[in-house]
């Protein structure tokens, strides 16, 4: 079992920043691989990024790359999501996600999940 509790949302102008964090509890948080999704208003939740177990690997969606960067500290149960350059298209809740033991960090098995943190970015 792990639960997830994430921070750091808020309101941001076009063009800022903001970091996400991500505290996990529970043990064996480095067989988890760890994704960020995020839903808009009326809209389906998608992926954003997610990192391997061990942090070698990472994903994201298409759109945030190379905005958009994700990182863990295993040996403090702890993900993080470092946004710049926010778009008001980047309006939504974020959910941080563990996947045990997920390959597929896109499409692949996420097995909890956050309750989310707001994110609204004003233009």
């Amino acid at each position: 079992q792990v639960r997830l509790e994430e921070s750091g949302g808020g309101l941001v102008q076009a063009e800022g920043s903001l970091r996400l964090s991500c505290a996990a509890s529970g043990s064996a948080f480095s067989r988890y691989a760890m994704g960020w999704f995020r839903q808009a208003p009326g809209k389906e939740r998608e992926f954003v990024a997610a990192i391997s177990r061990i942090g070698s690997i990472r994903r994201y969606l298409d759109s945030v790359q190379f905005r958009f960067t994700i990182s863990r500290d295993n040996s403090n149960n702890m993900v993080y999501l470092q946004m710049n350059s926010l778009k008001p298209e980047d309006t939504a809740v974020y959910y941080c996600a563990a996947g045990y033991e997920t390959t597929d960090l896109r499409l692949g098995k996420y097995d909890y999940w956050g309750q989310g943190t707001q994110v609204i970015v004003s233009s």
